[in-house]
């Protein structure tokens, strides 16, 4: 399935061989409206945008935070809790803006990324 930033600048198309999903509670999840679908790189393809992809890290920095620069979309990212893997929002898939079911066809696990290092080990 394909999707992408706001403007169009980014696009991807990305196979997800599970249905699942990660609500996090963390302060940037939240305010960035991120759900998670993380996936193997071989799984996810960038297909246009790259140069226009800003990266951001705070805390630890383990996380890569990408985010288009012409609208400010986060559309995929590098997560700290699945190193090696890109974590999708799936707000930005196609299938969401052009069926308002799509997403209950996943799995939604809520994550409390609030309290980050307790609760690590919960996730799959």
């Amino acid at each position: 399935m394909s999707g992408g930033c706001h403007c169009g600048a980014v696009r991807f198309r990305v196979t997800f061989l599970k249905a699942e999903a990660i609500d996090c509670n963390c302060s940037i999840c939240r305010k960035k409206g991120f759900l998670h679908g993380i996936v193997p790189p071989e799984q996810f393809d960038l297909l246009s945008g790259a140069a226009d992809l800003v990266s951001y890290r705070f805390n630890t920095g383990q996380a890569e935070h990408l985010f288009c620069r012409h609208c400010g979309i986060h559309a995929f990212y590098h997560p700290r809790s699945h190193p090696g893997y890109l974590d999708v929002n799936l707000h930005c898939l196609d299938a969401v803006q052009e069926d308002p079911d799509f997403l209950q066809r996943f799995e939604i696990q809520p994550f409390d990324g609030q309290h980050w290092e307790a609760n690590r080990a919960k996730l799959r």
